[in-house]
This record gives C-alpha cells, sequence and structure tokens, in this order.
C-alpha cells in the first residue's frame, strides 16, 4: 500500500503537467497535424535528417512569435488583427491579406488532414475485413463524412475549454505513439548531428519540402490565433510569465515530437532506400523492424495528429473574422456555424476526388509560407508602436528574433514560389 502511494502520486504529477497547458496546446494542435506528420516522414525517408535544422529554426522562431503575440494581447487586451485594424495606417488591407491568406492555406491542409486520417483509419479496417479492398474510394469517403459531421457537431456544443481537452487528448497520445515508434528505430547519432548543419537538398522535392516545413512548423495561424485563445483560458497581465513559459514549453514540444517522426522515417525507410509516396507508406515504416503492432502504434499517433488539427483547422477562419471584427470570438453565432460549415465542405472535396492525400497536404504547406511575412511583420509594428504598447518595451533580444524570423519567412516564401514553379 505505502509503495502504491508515490506511483500514484508520480502519476498525478504528470496528469497535472498536461492538464495544466494553456494555449500552447493549440501551437501544438494547429502544427503537429497529418500535415506536420507528412511532411517528417517524406523528408526522413527521401533526406534523412538533413532538414533538422529547417525544423530546429522554425521552431525557434515560432516561441519567439508566440511569445510575442500572447505578450501583446496581455499588454493592450487587444487581439492581433482588431489592432492591426485600429493602429496600423494600412492594417485593413494587412488584415484582410492575412485572413485570405490563411483560410486559403488551412482549408488546403484540412483537404489533406482529412484525406489522410479517412485513408488511415480505411487501412486499419482492411487490415481486419478482406472484403473492403473493392471499396476502397467509397469506404475513404463515407468515413470522411462522418469524421467531418461528427467534428462540426461537436463545434456546435463546445466553448474553449472543451476543445482544449480534447485537444489535450489526441496530442498526449499523439506524443506518446510517436516516441513509443522511435524505440523501435532510431537514425544514426552522426546523421542527427549532420542534419543541423544548413543545407538545402539539391534534388526534384527538395526546395517543395524545406517550404512544407517551415509552412507547417511556423503555423501563421498558431501565432494569430494566439492572442484570442489566451483571451479565452482568462489570462491577464498577471499571467505574462505564465504566458512565456507556455510558449517556451509550446516551441520545444513542437521540435522534439516532430523530430522524433523524422527520426522514426529516416531509421526505418531512408536506410533501406524506401521512399513515402501513399498513406500506406507511411503506416508500413515499422513493419520491417517491429511487425504490425508498430504499425497499430505509428496508425494511431497519426491518426491522433489528424484529429487533433481539425479542431484548430475549422475554428482558424471564423476565429480571424471575429477577430477583424471585434477582437471576440462567439461559437454560439450563426456567422460561426457558416463559416465552419463551407470548411466542412471544403475538407471532403480531397476524399470526394480520390485525390492522393500525401500530395495534397504537401501542397497545402508549402502555400501557408506567403502569408508568413506579413504576419511576422504586423506584430513587429505593433510591438515598435508607442501609442500602442504605452510604457511597455520590448526586449532587444525579442526584437532580434523578429527579424531574424521576418528575414527566414521572406527567404523560405521565395524558396516556395522557386519549388512550386518548378512542381507545376
Amino acid at each position: 500500500m505505502e509503495a502504491s502511494a508515490p506511483n500514484k502520486s508520480f502519476l498525478k504529477k504528470i496528469l497535472a503537467v498536461i492538464l495544466g497547458f494553456g494555449p500552447g496546446i493549440f501551437a501544438i494542435g494547429y502544427t503537429i497535424g497529418t500535415g506536420s506528420v507528412t511532411s517528417m516522414i517524406v523528408a526522413g525517408s527521401k533526406f534523412n535528417m538533413e532538414l533538422l535544422w529547417v525544423l530546429l529554426l522554425s521552431c525557434i522562431f515560432s516561441g519567439v512569435l508566440m511569445f510575442a503575440y500572447g505578450n501583446y494581447a496581455l499588454l493592450t487586451g487587444d487581439t492581433a488583427l482588431f489592432g492591426f485594424k485600429k493602429h496600423l495606417k494600412y492594417g485593413k488591407a494587412l488584415a484582410i491579406l492575412i485572413i485570405i491568406g490563411i483560410t486559403f492555406g488551412q482549408w488546403n491542409s484540412l483537404m489533406g488532414i482529412l484525406g489522410i486520417s479517412s485513408n488511415i483509419i480505411y487501412e486499419i479496417l482492411a487490415i481486419n475485413f478482406d472484403g473492403l479492398g473493392a471499396y476502397k474510394y467509397e469506404t475513404v469517403l463515407a468515413i470522411a463524412v462522418i469524421i467531418i459531421v461528427t467534428f462540426y457537431l461537436l463545434m456546435l456544443v463546445g466553448k474553449y475549454t472543451f476543445f482544449e481537452k480534447i485537444l489535450v487528448v489526441f496530442v498526449t497520445l499523439m506524443g506518446f505513439s510517436f516516441i513509443l515508434s522511435l524505440c523501435f528505430v532510431q537514425p544514426l547519432p552522426l546523421d542527427v548531428v549532420k542534419g543541423l548543419i544548413p543545407t538545402i537538398p539539391d534534388v526534384p522535392g527538395g526546395k517543395m519540402l524545406v517550404a512544407a516545413f517551415v509552412g507547417t512548423t511556423m503555423a501563421s495561424a498558431t501565432f494569430l490565433s494566439r492572442p484570442l485563445f489566451v483571451k479565452g483560458k482568462g489570462w491577464t497581465i498577471k499571467n505574462l510569465n505564465q504566458q512565456k513559459k507556455d510558449s517556451i514549453t509550446a516551441a520545444m514540444l513542437i521540435f522534439v515530437i516532430s523530430g522524433v517522426i523524422m527520426a522514426v522515417a529516416a531509421g526505418a525507410l531512408y536506410y533501406q532506400g524506401k521512399e513515402v509516396t501513399q498513406v500506406l507508406d507511411m503506416a508500413n515504416t515499422l513493419e520491417p523492424v517491429a511487425g504490425k503492432w508498430a504499425v497499430t502504434i505509428f496508425f494511431f499517433g497519426a491518426l491522433s495528429a489528424g484529429l487533433s488539427s481539425i479542431f484548430p483547422c475549422l475554428l482558424i477562419a471564423p476565429l480571424l473574422v471575429a477577430d477583424y471584427q471585434s477582437g471576440t470570438l462567439d461559437t454560439s453565432s450563426r456567422q460561426f456555424r457558416v463559416i465552419t460549415g463551407i470548411a466542412c465542405f471544403v475538407a471532403l472535396i480531397g476524399p470526394a476526388f480520390g485525390a492522393n492525400p500525401v500530395e495534397v497536404q504537401i501542397l497545402s504547406q508549402v502555400f501557408n509560407v506567403f502569408v508568413l511575412p506579413a504576419v511576422v511583420l504586423g506584430i513587429i509594428l505593433m510591438l515598435s508602436s508607442k501609442k500602442v504598447m504605452k510604457d511597455y518595451k520590448t526586449s532587444t533580444g525579442v526584437y532580434i528574433g523578429l527579424y531574424a524570423a521576418l528575414f527566414f519567412a521572406l527567404v523560405i516564401s521565395y524558396t516556395g514560389i522557386v519549388a512550386l514553379l518548378e512542381y507545376f
């Protein structure tokens, strides 16, 4: 009896840490979805750990931007787009451009997310029911409809805390699943070190993956939505230190989980000369070395990643519009129901046309980088305004991080344009 007490106490502490997550859990939900999983697996299978440096830089800049947007919200009481419209000379045009750009990118991502999640569930069912092989298209489409309708209904009854709790469950399952997968396969330590040296693979698809990496890891939606989620959490200026810790923790977890996924793919596929082009290829990442159980574990992690991303992707458009209008999000409004309903129909386009969800997902992540420079520039202008920030002064270190992030975003946007021109 006495021996079990410390174990219970330890489990309670772990549970408290997980449930104690703030808006950072939404950052992980936005960032590590099937888009991130797909990009990391394809990169790991094609280029080993060569793009680890892109992931590291993206996560560092993501942490800086989450911190900056969160602090801005707590110190001014404004949300991002509402603040742009109110305080910047061309803020209205900038805000509208950002809404269109992010919505386009996130809804494209939603197509890929739903397609991959539906295909994963189909593959799980196909393992147990042989007759499904002849009805793949119909089964995948039916699963997609069931998933998106279920999530839409949950959106209509949910509040911030409800979404947060669901995301905590999915993100925790995802993290443990991929870390457990790493126990079966690992890349060579030297390859991990080499991956921190900046290089872009000079092969077809190399630039595309670099842009996709940044598009999924430095997700503009993550930063713009943070003020609203900070307000939804009930945080005030008294929570500045908590907001800082939450930003750092979220950025670190994004790097660790994403890096683990890439490492699993590198260890299982790269050394065998195999590449990922279909959903089943991702599922079979671990089968050669760990059998069916490993495939199940990996499936479970990838599915959790997909489901954890559907909520944020459905939320983003009504959230940005509400931010632009008044700085508050009303999940019970007609506007919210209509916009999320449109997003659900868009999500079904990929499965309905039988598109390859892996290709759709990679392309959608590339589109996400084009609005990123505007999002970084916007917060720099807001923090630099004495009229907006009054007596609060942003530290030199944060400004260095923000300007470095802006330069990085511009370089990656150019890389994305070149990659798309090569692709089409």
